[in-house]
């Protein structure tokens, strides 16, 4: 992993962390499997299109009361292997900043956001 991404990627964990009080070790693979159940429980079709579209998701599964169990998988880095170029990460990693802020302001109750209402 480029060094830029690395530290993006575990500042924006530890930054998701403390504001959506969790304990993942990462949040940005986009390799994830969910139970029907959840799927019915949150409203996942107001969601981006665009590579936030699983943060928007994770948010959602943890402000439903659903919990998330980790499972390893190993991870490759090549010049191929990330279609997200420094502009999109950019853009990518304020919108991380910008759901986790959403979900804390919606659970202390300053704010309303309808990514938060259920189905």
């Amino acid at each position: 992993m480029p060094m830029y991404k690395y530290i993006a990627n575990r500042f924006l964990t530890l930054s998701q962390n403390i504001l959506m009080n969790q304990k993942l070790s990462e949040y940005h693979t986009g390799y994830r499997m969910f139970s029907a159940e959840v799927l019915r429980d949150i409203n996942y079709n107001i969601n981006s299109d665009d590579f936030i579209f699983d943060n928007q998701m994770l948010a959602q599964i943890f402000y439903a009361g659903h919990e998330i169990a980790e499972v390893t998988c190993p991870t490759k880095y090549f010049d191929d292997a990330s279609s997200i170029n420094i502009q999109r990460s950019t853009t990518y990693g304020l919108g991380v900043l910008g759901v986790s802020w959403k979900y804390f302001f919606n659970k202390i109750g300053l704010v309303k956001s309808k990514i938060f209402h259920q189905k």
